[in-house]
């Protein structure tokens, strides 16, 4: 069984602002411990996938920050999109890369800014999963047992049956749910969070995308058959230029009879906002994280990251606190999904140096 990964790490993480900028976003920098995000995704993989089997999708801004990184990745599986077009014209770009190398492998699709915890546990479930994959030419997603009402996160709805061991039918995908949804997803027991992490055979995927996106498949065949030519660059270009943009979720696997899904018995965080970092952070006791010489003092539950200067927090709670050089957020941890909007607003106002 030959496993490649491919490892999508375009995004600019605009809800880690004021830290995560569109030149060095959240996958790029320390968030948790003392490796980038990106570096812990590339080093769970050892022991299932070489390091030449790896590769990933990044975009022009971030290339260069992210060869740095990965100095032990090959420069050649680092790949670059001209322009973001969501997850699918992402996936399919890598998808035609390792096709050319080969065609009979089976893809792990892995988001750059996951945080697993239990690594044997993770390699496990990758190895059920292809093992699925390889048999039945079906596409297998990684489903996590909800254990609170998260709204951040999408949905999976499963059939109850094993169609083998640890192997489920999808039902339905959900989008992000309102708290009430949520709460019933939870006490049904039939849902699991979508973990964006996925497994299948390169043709098994490549069905699936004439079939639902044939726009994107004609796309992608073009710049298969410019690979290894002159015209590769201009090529992509072109095609990117075309293409709508919509995630894999949305496109393909929402609509497809062909998904099915195992669960991960590991930690997982999608880390998508500064709240879900304090909440997998080691505290004080009085429910703080504090990073950086901070001075606390009636302060309950909050967030406060202030390496660069003295901070002192007096009186409130539940706050997030993120002090850097140029920048200072501070929020109700209720509205840490919300501070993509402060990154609008700097756009929009031509703040390119915030942003």
């Amino acid at each position: 069984m030959d496993l490649y990964a491919i490892i999508m790490a375009g995004g600019v993480g605009s809800r880690f602002w004021p830290r995560s900028k569109k030149s060095k976003p959240k996958q790029l920098i320390r968030i948790i411990g003392e490796n980038t995000l990106i570096q812990d995704t590339v080093n769970r993989l050892d022991g299932i996938v070489p390091k030449e089997n790896i590769i990933i999708v990044t975009n022009r801004l971030q290339k260069s920050r992210v060869r740095e990184q990965l100095y032990n990745i090959p420069e050649e599986n680092i790949l670059d999109e001209p322009f973001g077009k969501n997850t699918a014209p992402c996936i399919g770009l890598a998808t035609v890369q390792i096709k050319k190398r080969n065609p009979n492998a089976i893809a792990i699709v892995l988001p750059a800014d996951h945080v697993i915890h239990n690594v044997p546990k993770f390699h496990e479930t990758i190895l059920r999963a292809a093992k699925f994959a390889e048999s039945s030419n079906k596409l297998v997603t990684i489903g996590i047992t909800p254990s609170y009402p998260e709204t951040g996160y999408g949905y999976i709805q499963v059939d109850d049956v094993e169609k083998e061991e640890g192997i489920y039918k999808v039902l339905t995908f959900a989008e992000k749910p309102n708290i009430a949804t949520a709460r019933r997803f939870l006490d049904d027991g039939g849902f699991l969070w979508n973990s964006g992490i996925f497994v299948w055979k390169l043709d098994a995927l490549m069905s699936e995308m004439s079939e639902h996106l044939p726009d994107h498949y004609s796309g992608l065949l073009e710049i298969e058959q410019s690979l290894g030519s002159e015209s590769y660059e201009n090529t992509v270009t072109q095609v990117y230029g075309q293409m709508k943009s919509i995630s894999i979720d949305y496109g393909i696997l929402e609509h497809s009879k062909n998904v099915f899904v195992t669960k991960g018995e590991f930690d997982w965080s999608d880390l998508g906002s500064w709240e879900a970092v304090y909440e997998i952070m080691p505290k004080d006791e009085d429910g703080n994280v504090k990073i950086g010489e901070v001075y606390t003092e009636n302060t309950f539950g909050s967030y406060i990251f202030s390496p660069q200067k003295f901070t002192a927090v007096l009186g409130v709670e539940h706050l997030l606190v993120i002090n850097t050089k140029d920048a200072l957020l501070i929020c109700h941890r209720n509205n840490a999904q919300d501070v993509k909007h402060v990154v609008d607003y700097l756009r929009m106002n031509k703040r390119p140096e915030l942003t």
